[in-house]
């Protein structure tokens, strides 16, 4: 490995462990509003979920990307495009209404599907090269 690559790869591995992801934030908040005890399934679903994630690129999913690097391509413009529209929604989104909510925290099969639509959870794992714009766009 050259020092280079070793380089990239000690800061991809620094902003992606030490900086706080949508699960570290989400489970935060459901702590703090449902206690403890209750937000164990949601906490269940992250800790089995990312792994359940990750499973298919040990069993040779990733091969896709390398024979058809169009698929990288359209991954790029389909997370741009989500990402996009979720800034949009947060821009968007009207205050929270007064009064008496009807909040639930995240059961433990949620938070396993949210795993496939965090964007820290993907770019961990498909590393930071498959997430390089191509030139073109």
């Amino acid at each position: 490995m050259t020092y280079e690559l070793f380089l990239a790869l000690v800061a991809f591995v620094f902003g992606t462990v030490f900086t706080p992801g949508p699960n570290n934030l989400m489970l935060m908040a459901s702590g703090a509003n449902f206690g403890f005890r209750r937000t164990l399934p949601h906490l269940a679903g992250v800790a089995i979920g990312f792994p359940l994630m990750i499973l298919p690129v040990g069993l040779g999913v990733m091969q896709l990307f390398d024979r058809f690097p169009p698929l990288t391509t359209v991954m790029t413009v389909a997370s741009v495009i989500y990402m996009t529209w979720l800034a949009w929604k947060v821009a968007n989104a009207a205050p929270p209404a007064e009064g008496e909510a009807d909040a639930t925290p995240l059961s433990f099969l949620q938070a396993c599907a949210f795993q496939w639509v965090n964007p820290k959870a993907w770019a961990w794992r498909l590393g930071p090269s498959r997430f390089m714009l191509p030139a073109a766009i």
